[in-house]
């Protein structure tokens, strides 16, 4: 493996890319690591991911309370939501695997919290990382505005944040986990929507997937660095259409997550043969709008053909953004369409200017003519009207009149289900490291 971050010392692990993990084998590696570490006396902060992220949070918590005893001072549970939909008592159940408001009972001495984003006084100010600097971290992309780093005070006001969660390709950074836990999860708006911009800059197509520190990564561990507490992760790789795990690793944020983007890497990418003309990305429940099942489009746009097209397929999904009414606003277009009208957008909210372009893929926009061209159609096939999705510039189909069998018959459509975690590329892709 190539070492990412040389400074910092290799984190411990267990599993690999063709392994399953055992329940035993499991709960030996997590009692182990975590029974070594000095927590005694300590107020830690166990940083989770919320519903979106599909992994065994309940089990491990579990090991992880068991791990701990009653070593720390204090125990706070607190979920990266970034800017998602605050979770109820009932999801909170479900992922914590508690009853309904009794998550103290499941995990004595352990409180849980949702990241109240939408509190100024939720957040500790850690100053500011220069414009000058945030053009060195972005190659130059982004050199004009200074970054406020604001982040959740549970892991400012404590002695270690210790982070649980899965590592997958992801659209902004190219592999998620590690940093990214704090910055966008338990982030103030300024390094989501900076950031965020900066992964749309790069294109979806050209980042999604990347296992080295990408300028969005640069951006995020440069925010992370000025977090005081001590910052670990338990970085797990969780096996595709299933609950097991097939590696989990222990260490620093950087180091634990290098481990696992390796291993996402090989584990979290699946080769076609070729590009499809029709891909229909089926969704899974627990994206509950477009912001969050526009995953099942960055997963495969990869593997459409130029000229083709992407179906989501979500007749359960009603709404475009329950957090983000602005992106009806803005629509979706590429991301031409933004930068050649910049003035025009410049104020509008980057992350959501962002989200528009990683859902409409690669385009551009002639600024002569108003005209703006994309390489392939996007499709809803949802519970969202037809107005809506005309409005905000994307192709209408009646989830009623989709017949799965038969684009499962067509030699020229891909139809993927649980779209959404598995990123596909074509064979001729084999080996790229994007951009």
């Amino acid at each position: 493996m190539t070492k990412l971050y040389p400074d910092v010392p290799a984190a411990a692990s267990v599993g690999g890319p063709d392994q399953t993990l055992t329940a035993k084998q499991i709960r030996e590696f997590v009692l182990e690591q975590l029974g070594a570490y000095d927590f005694d006396g300590k107020r830690v902060t166990l940083v989770v991911p919320d519903g979106t992220r599909h992994a065994p949070v309940a089990e491990m918590a579990h090991l992880i309370h068991e791990a701990l005893g009653d070593r720390p001072k204090d125990v706070r549970v607190v979920i990266a939501l970034g800017t998602h939909d605050y979770m109820s008592d009932e999801a909170i159940g479900q992922l914590m695997g508690n009853e309904p408001g009794r998550f103290e009972e499941e995990y004595p001495g352990w409180t849980i919290h949702n990241h109240d984003w939408r509190n100024h006084d939720t957040f500790a100010d850690l100053g500011t990382i220069p414009a000058e600097r945030i053009g060195e971290l972005t190659d130059g992309r982004l050199a004009d505005r200074d970054m406020t780093v604001l982040v959740n005070k549970m892991v400012v006001d404590t002695d270690i944040s210790l982070v649980l969660g899965p590592v997958l390709p992801h659209e902004v950074v190219g592999i998620s986990g590690g940093n990214k836990y704090f910055f966008p999860g338990l982030s103030g708006h300024d390094v989501i929507d900076m950031s965020h911009w900066v992964g749309a800059l790069i294109t979806s197509y050209e980042m999604i997937g990347s296992v080295g520190i990408t300028p969005v990564r640069q951006m995020i561990d440069a925010a992370a660095a000025l977090v005081p507490s001590t910052k670990l992760l338990l970085g797990m790789i969780v096996q595709p259409g299933s609950d097991d795990l097939q590696f989990v690793s222990f260490g620093d944020t950087r180091s634990s997550w290098e481990a696992c983007a390796e291993v996402s890497s090989q584990v979290h990418v699946k080769y076609v043969p070729k590009a499809y003309q029709r891909v229909v990305s089926i969704i899974p429940e627990m994206y509950e709008d477009m912001w969050t099942g526009a995953k099942g489009f960055y997963k495969m746009e990869p593997v459409v053909a130029d000229g083709g097209e992407l179906i989501i397929y979500a007749p359960h999904i009603k709404e475009v953004s329950v957090m983000h009414p602005g992106i009806e606003e803005i629509g979706y277009h590429n991301r031409q369409y933004f930068v050649g009208q910049w003035e025009r957008f410049k104020d509008h909210p980057w992350g959501e200017l962002a989200h528009s372009t990683h859902l409409r893929g690669l385009g551009d926009y002639d600024p002569a003519t108003g005209e703006e061209t994309n390489r392939v159609t996007v499709t809803l096939a949802t519970g969202i009207p037809r107005e809506v999705v005309e409005r905000i510039s994307l192709n209408y189909l009646d989830p009623a009149d989709v017949d799965l069998a038969a684009f499962e018959a067509d030699a020229d459509t891909l139809v993927v289900p649980n779209a959404g975690e598995l990123l596909n590329r074509t064979d001729d892709e084999r080996g790229r490291l994007p951009a």
